[in-house]
């Protein structure tokens, strides 16, 4: 999700296709729906730093969620769901390799 995948061209260096890397699709259950969508929502809205995106701007965040008319215990869990999701993609994204 946060890795630019090789193009035919970088591929064909290997002898490689497009086809022989394809991933297989990921299915979401229903009960995460919500929270992936969301975050999904936040692409774009990541600050950076000097070593690059540190967090999401949670004041877009919460400004979408007002709008999603959830109840107190909705929010909440919605808030905590994309936690998750953004400590896990930091995470993946200052990996060392």
């Amino acid at each position: 999700m946060y890795e630019r995948a090789p193009d035919e061209k970088e591929l064909a260096a290997f002898g490689m296709t497009l086809e022989d890397v394809a991933a297989e699709p990921v299915d979401i259950w229903p009960e995460h729906v919500q929270a992936f969508e969301l975050f999904n929502f936040m692409g774009t809205q990541w600050r950076t730093g000097m070593s690059g995106p540190t967090g999401l701007d949670y004041g877009v965040m919460y400004r979408k969620m007002d709008r999603m008319k959830l109840s107190e215990q909705e929010y909440d869990q919605l808030e905590a769901d994309v936690m998750l999701m953004e400590r896990t993609a930091l995470a993946c994204i200052h990996e060392k390799e």
